[in-house]
């Protein structure tokens, strides 16, 4: 699932960097190296989540989402401010999304 989550953000990364012209080799560069990155933080936090209680592990997985989100939003040209109520938005949900399934499953 990560590896999955990692080529969809690349992608959609590379193609907001893009922006209106052609794409070229730094847009491509762009989108592996945020797929990377994204990639390997959702490695780390799906390895490490059976060691954190439910509330930890919703935060978690809230920052995760609301940073991307954020940082996604900037690459398109955002404001800062505009994107850091985005990310704290997306954040807020993802938050209560993951902390009610943590929850009722456990």
């Amino acid at each position: 699932m990560p590896a999955a989550l990692a080529v969809v953000y690349g992608l959609y990364a590379g193609f907001l960097h893009r922006g209106d012209g052609p794409t070229d080799w730094g847009d491509v560069l762009f989108g592996l190296v945020c797929a990377l990155v994204f990639g390997a933080l959702c490695f780390v936090l799906a390895r490490a989540q059976g060691s954190l209680p439910r509330e930890t592990r919703g935060l978690a997985y809230g920052a995760l989402g609301g940073i991307g989100v954020g940082f996604l939003y900037s690459a398109s040209g955002g404001t800062l401010l505009a994107c850091a109520v985005l990310g704290l938005l997306v954040g807020a949900a993802v938050f209560c999304a993951a902390f009610y399934v943590f929850y009722t499953h456990e």
